[in-house]
């Protein structure tokens, strides 16, 4: 006889941000099997760039690697960043908008965020320039990043940076599809940086690009990415290079997502929409609004909280019923590993790492799962 007190119910997964396959990935990646076009080059890896620069517009040449990480080694190295020189960088963030910075031999200088966008705040990032310059330190470049896909204050920014004469890397690893002013992100900095990570808003799995302005720059990258080999009939380095370049392979998953980014982008912003409309009355909680001319794909829907305590009885709760969240980035001028790092901190992103969470944004969440993350939080805030 069955033990009926054996029985339990396993809750359905709901994660943070999976992977959202569409209808001709698998073609694409059949078809470099077919050709046996496996390697780092080929058709799919022309076709992604391709598609990638007709999205972005605004006279932009990609380069796809085999991270987004990879992208901003290569473009701070392409802009002349090398040893002791000091780069600002946005310390609300993902380590691997830093880490690049110091493979260089390059101090990060870390920069807190304003409010409005939770991005860098444009009056540390010139405070920082003018008390380097003090120093004898002229910054070499400033990178910033459009967090969880809303941009950042990008006409302050890109002001300060062409009065100081320092140039951009615009990370925009969680930004594909956001613009502003009907700009896509991706095109304003003097480099940009795109993620395929499986979380992001299309994945190759693992990958990214590296935009720029001019084809000479993306042939430099192209031939440092594939071990900086010189034009020889054997193999001959005169320069140092990397083992960056995307494969084939990766690039057709690249091929079909860019098929339905719209769709994606979509999705994302239902998925914050729903999340506004049965929340944003629930006392305690509040929402990040897209400042005049900005439009992001939100990539994430984070949520502030009224306390650290709050935000982690919240967590916590989601989390017992097989919910992913996850707490906003911690900032870098916190990490251990930074700890030592000159940093411009105003308490902003303290803040917002103490009381923020990211919900369940995944382009395949259905209603019922929407629905299930909201009364749990409702549940929880009763």
């Amino acid at each position: 006889m069955l033990d009926l007190t054996m029985q339990t119910t396993v809750l359905k997964k709901i994660w943070l941000s999976p992977p959202h396959m569409g209808d001709n990935e698998q073609a694409y990646v059949k078809e470099a099997f077919n050709t046996n076009w496996i390697a780092p080059l080929g058709p799919n890896v022309q076709g992604f760039e391709t598609a990638i620069e007709e999205f972005v517009g605004n006279n932009t040449y990609a380069t796809c690697l085999s991270s987004g990480t990879a992208a901003i080694h290569l473009g701070l190295q392409l802009l002349g960043v090398g040893p002791g020189d000091e780069v600002l960088c946005q310390s609300f963030t993902f380590a691997a908008s830093v880490n690049p910075i110091t493979y260089l031999g390059a101090s990060p200088i870390l920069i807190d965020s304003e409010r409005d966008t939770w991005n860098l705040s444009p009056e540390l990032v010139e405070q920082a320039i003018t008390d380097r310059l003090a120093f004898g330190k002229k910054p070499k470049a400033i990178v910033a990043v459009h967090l969880y896909g809303m941009p950042y204050k990008i006409e302050e920014i890109h002001a300060i940076a062409k009065k100081y004469d320092i140039p951009v890397v615009e990370d925009s690893a969680e930004a594909l599809g956001s613009s502003y002013n009907g700009i896509n992100c991706g095109s304003f900095g003097d480099i940009g940086k795109l993620s395929f990570n499986g979380n992001k808003i299309i994945t190759t799995s693992g990958g990214g690009a590296m935009l720029c302005k001019y084809q000479s720059t993306k042939d430099r990258a192209v031939f440092l990415s594939t071990q900086a080999r010189d034009n020889a009939p054997h193999y001959q380095h005169s320069q140092i290079g990397y083992n960056y370049r995307m494969s084939n392979v990766l690039a057709g998953i690249g091929r079909g997502q860019m098929e339905v980014l719209g769709d994606r982008v979509a999705a994302r912003r239902n998925n914050y929409q729903f999340y506004r409309k049965q929340l944003s009355e629930v006392h305690g909680i509040s929402f990040l609004e897209e400042p005049n001319g900005a439009y992001s794909n939100r990539w994430l829907t984070c949520i502030l909280t009224d306390s650290y305590e709050t935000r982690e009885a919240l967590r916590r709760n989601l989390e017992k019923e097989n919910i992913e969240s996850r707490p906003l980035w911690k900032p870098m001028h916190l990490q251990p590993v930074f700890e030592q790092t000159i940093s411009y901190a105003n308490g902003v992103s303290e803040d917002l790492f103490k009381r923020g969470l990211c919900l369940p944004s995944g382009s395949s969440l259905e209603i019922e799962d929407l629905e299930r993350v909201c009364q749990i939080i409702k549940n929880g805030l009763k």
